[in-house]
């Protein structure tokens, strides 16, 4: 079905909004390592999962270029809320108010780390995006779910390979860095593999609200 160019998907929006929102709460929780059974990991895996899950349902159901714009829209977002919040951290608290040092620690995202983050936001999500599309492509739409977690493994292992290194090389021991690195990419798509049944019925209830099920042929893979 094809639809006026210049109408608006309201689930698109949804998706847009809930892919924002997960971005941002990542950053936050992320300030938090956590134990899970003998595993440390970062506050972030609770929540930062779910942005490759709806790269995935947005790449399936309108393609690549749509989900570039799902991707920078997240990026410019992001990027608008931690400088934002490095503002104000900057900014000297009110004489009565004696909380910055913990203002701090939740909002005040190290310039290294924010770098790291976005650069690896960016490589991961568009991989993600890519391995989606051309697996589509060449399977004729069949194996969902094979493309959504071998996209979902390709794009976190490269958001992995990037952002540690780059966040913490001279911050945590360097003999740890792999493991980190090998359980968030492992945690991640287990993460995928548990919802993946919910994944399914929701990128089929969308496919039939929309009437959109894009294969992306012919069509250029720049990242602008």
């Amino acid at each position: 079905m094809n639809k006026n160019k210049t109408s608006v998907s309201m689930l698109f929006m949804l998706f847009s909004m809930l892919f924002t929102v997960c971005l941002i709460a990542a950053n936050l929780l992320g300030t938090k390592q956590i134990a899970v059974g003998p595993f440390n990991l970062t506050g972030g895996l609770l929540v930062f999962p779910v942005s490759y899950i709806i790269n995935d349902c947005v790449s399936e159901v309108w393609g690549f270029r749509r989900a570039r714009l799902l991707i920078w829209t997240g990026f410019l977002m992001n990027f608008f809320f931690v400088s934002v919040c490095a503002l104000c951290d900057a900014i000297p608290g009110a004489p009565y108010w004696n909380n910055q040092e913990g203002f701090h620690a939740i909002f005040g995202l190290a310039p290294r780390i924010a770098f790291a983050s976005f650069m690896a936001f960016l490589v991961g999500s568009f991989i993600n995006a890519y391995v989606m599309s051309r697996m589509k492509v060449h399977s004729e739409g069949k194996n969902f779910s094979l493309r959504a977690i071998a996209s979902t493994l390709f794009g976190e292992s490269a958001d992995s390979i990037i952002f540690f290194p780059l966040a913490f090389y001279g911050v945590i021991p360097n003999e740890e860095l792999p493991y980190l690195m090998l359980w968030q990419v492992l945690f991640k798509t287990a993460y995928e593999l548990l919802v993946l049944p919910l994944t399914i019925r929701v990128v089929d209830f969308v496919k039939r609200h929309e009437g959109e099920d894009v294969y992306d042929r012919n069509i250029s893979y720049s990242v602008f």
